[in-house]
């Protein structure tokens, strides 16, 4: 049992680390900051909503989609860890990722269908079920079985939780923390990032050389 625990907690950090909702709060109020707060809340639940479907159909169609590409997973744990290693380093560095966050539209006047489709773009996709979301979801669930890709889904559910929280209360979360503390709290999380991209990119050179002399 205890070992479950301890995967369940290292699945979700590592899920808190790559869509990190403390520094995607900020991108969120700033993307919504001319909506009331029940078009907040309704862009918010989109959003995660799409990023779960989206994670939950990686989880669950991982293995199809290596056989159907023909890709191993020593190669996806080496490339998805470069792709963490990229973001966690441009997190270091106090850089918002290029990978997560895409340029943001001018402010124009929108209907109120095209002020919900930012939940699709860039909310859900790239900055919540980015690659580095996507390649860390794929990397713990297509090694096991069905156990395995409900406790990947199971945790990912558990962070679009939260995240939810974050964004429903972004304005005073924003506000009690500061910049600073955003700052900080994303270097952090960069450090980490960039750990997990490192620890699968060794886990998959040794599944390749594994691969390699059987």
């Amino acid at each position: 049992m205890s070992e479950i625990v301890n995967h369940a907690i290292t699945i979700f950090l590592g899920f808190f680390a790559i869509m990190n909702p403390i520094a995607n709060t900020p991108v969120f109020v700033s993307l919504t900051a001319d909506e009331d707060q029940n078009t907040q809340k309704e862009i918010a639940s989109r959003a995660l909503l799409v990023a779960f479907c989206i994670v939950f159909c990686f989880c669950v169609l991982g293995k199809v989609i290596f056989e159907l590409f023909g890709i191993t997973l020593p190669a996806l744990r080496i490339t998805g860890g470069a792709l963490v290693i990229l973001v966690g380093f441009q997190m270091l560095h106090g850089e918002p990722s290029r990978i997560h966050n895409p340029t943001q539209r001018p402010g124009v006047h929108k209907d109120r269908e095209e002020e919900l489709s930012l939940a699709i773009s860039p909310l859900a996709t790239p900055i919540l079920a980015g690659p580095g979301t996507i390649a860390t979801a794929m990397n713990y669930s297509a090694s096991g079985g069905l156990a395995e890709i409900t406790l990947t889904v199971s945790m990912f559910a558990l962070l679009c939780c939260i995240t939810f929280v974050f964004f429903v209360f972004g304005q005073r979360f924003v506000h009690f923390v500061g910049p600073y503390g955003v700052s900080v709290v994303t270097r952090l999380m960069g450090l980490i990032l960039a750990v997990i991209g490192t620890q699968m990119v060794i886990q998959g050179i040794h599944g390749a050389i594994r691969l390699f002399y059987t």
